[in-house]
């Protein structure tokens, strides 16, 4: 099982970024996949979320109008689309897959900068 960040980077404040989670070993489609942020000294907080067939779409209240969540289940790709970014979304970005009966993943993260 794997999950794959790519996409993160540095970036001014008011610019864009897209991540991408590519998954592999598991079955994607069957799984509800979400993005993590972990800044220095603070808690892992919930970004966003995504139902299996992408129905159904959860943001964290700070990051609403600004992130966009999709999945690619073709692909067994998960993106986050970030605009507006601010110097406190600054923070590691991980993707997770849960699914109920057969577990959860986590991805090794990948960077995102945002310079004010």
């Amino acid at each position: 099982v794997q999950l794959v960040e790519s996409g993160g980077g540095l970036v001014q404040a008011g610019g864009s970024l897209r991540v991408s989670c590519a998954a592999s070993g598991f079955t994607f489609s069957l799984y509800i996949m979400s993005w993590y942020r972990q800044a220095p000294g603070k808690e892992r907080e919930l970004v966003a979320d995504i139902s299996s067939a992408g129905g159904s779409i959860h943001y964290a209240d700070s990051v609403k109008g600004r992130f966009t969540i999709s999945r690619d289940n073709g692909k067994k790709t998960v993106y986050l689309q970030m605009s507006s970014l601010k110097p406190e979304d600054t923070a590691v970005y991980y993707c997770h897959a849960d699914h109920s009966t057969f577990g959860n993943y986590w991805g090794q993260g990948t960077q995102v900068t945002v310079s004010s």
